[in-house]
């Protein structure tokens, strides 16, 4: 009887429910941490290509060697506007992995949502 397709049918039938019963509470709970992980590690790799924390770190070394005050003011100055820039660019990869959690948070509701809706 254990090798009978009605018997197969039945565990992969209960499997395929259990799943579907298990799926919000994946996505909101190991999903989710899976994601912070990832979207952590993206922001990590972020920061290190866009350098601003080298920016920063020699703000107050003149460039090229150059230590008379106009080469340090200049070199003050372009590194000050360099990091703004920079930092705004990372806010940006900041709000970008926002949206994405948020997403990730909104996404089963929105299909759940939208299915009532088209059914009713």
């Amino acid at each position: 009887m254990s090798n009978h397709f009605l018997f197969y049918l039945g565990k992969i039938s209960a499997q395929i429910v259990l799943d579907f019963l298990y799926f919000p509470l994946w996505w909101y709970s190991t999903g989710l941490l899976r994601l912070l992980k990832s979207l952590g590690l993206f922001l990590q790799e972020r920061w290190m290509v866009i350098g601003a924390g080298v920016w920063l770190k020699n703000i107050f070394v003149p460039m090229y060697g150059q230590r008379d005050f106009t080469s340090r003011a200049i070199s003050f100055f372009i590194r000050l506007f360099q990091i703004i820039f920079r930092f705004i660019a990372f806010i940006f990869f900041i709000l970008l992995s926002l949206l994405g959690v948020f997403a990730w948070i909104a996404f089963p509701v929105v299909v759940v949502v939208l299915i009532f809706n088209k059914i009713f």
